[in-house]
């Protein structure tokens, strides 16, 4: 007898995967939103234009009232400015006001002073990495000022400034701040070597004396201090 063969199993047909539509449809119709958009705008603009040119007078009055508003502006900023001027040259500071203050608000303080006698740039630098820097400023004879303030809160009875602060001010005023006068400003005491290292050094010390002259706005600091580096241009105008 023969053998039947088995029927022949039939393999399960593949689900085709979905059809994706093609992106052109997708960019197509952005871009058709892109041109209605567009034709949107521009017919707005022309509207807008056309109203313009029906109501002329709008723009007249829209003109006036610009120009007016940019004229009160100015006078305004004319008059802070002059204000600015008055309020620097009337600055005055009685050493015991100084004492008072923090010493970031110290910082600011010999910067207003910088100001007043002519510094118009002058600005306060001083921060973690200031780098011996706390204030910088250009007098008007052209010369660069770097000034290093040490605020003490109990002023002369504070700790007093030592020659490792005139070293930090040495090793970075002019070879990295590109002083012309590097200056350390203290509303307390400074140590015998220290004066002696600053004048080796060619570094200036403003200490609760001299800051007290400084202060009540009588010379400015360039007069108060001795061998300061000759001008580097005339003075402006004023």
């Amino acid at each position: 007898m023969t053998r039947r063969r088995p029927p022949a199993r039939r393999r399960p047909a593949r689900k085709r995967p979905p059809r994706r539509r093609p992106a052109r449809r997708k960019s197509d119709a952005d871009l058709l939103l892109v041109l209605v958009a567009v034709v949107a705008a521009l017919t707005l603009v022309v509207a807008v234009v056309n109203w313009l040119l029906a109501h002329w007078w709008v723009l007249v009055i829209a003109g006036v009232v610009a120009a007016a508003g940019g004229g009160v502006w100015l006078h305004q900023q004319a008059q802070r400015a002059q204000w600015e001027q008055v309020r620097a040259r009337g600055l005055r500071y009685a050493v015991g006001q100084l004492d008072g203050l923090h010493h970031r608000e110290f910082e600011h303080a010999i910067r207003d002073l910088m100001h007043r006698d002519g510094c118009q740039n002058a600005q306060r630098v001083g921060g973690g990495g200031d780098l011996g820097a706390d204030v910088k400023a250009t007098d008007p004879y052209g010369r660069r000022w770097v000034v290093q303030c040490k605020h003490r809160r109990h002023g002369d009875r504070g700790a007093p400034v030592g020659t490792p602060d005139l070293q930090v001010l040495n090793g970075t005023a002019r070879q990295v701040h590109g002083a012309d006068v590097a200056v350390i400003v203290t509303n307390g005491r400074v140590t015998a070597p220290a004066r002696v290292f600053a004048k080796e050094q060619r570094l200036h010390v403003v200490d609760r004396r001299t800051l007290a002259v400084w202060a009540s706005g009588s010379q400015p600091l360039w007069e108060l201090l001795q061998a300061v580096p000759p001008p580097r241009k005339p003075p402006a105008l004023s």
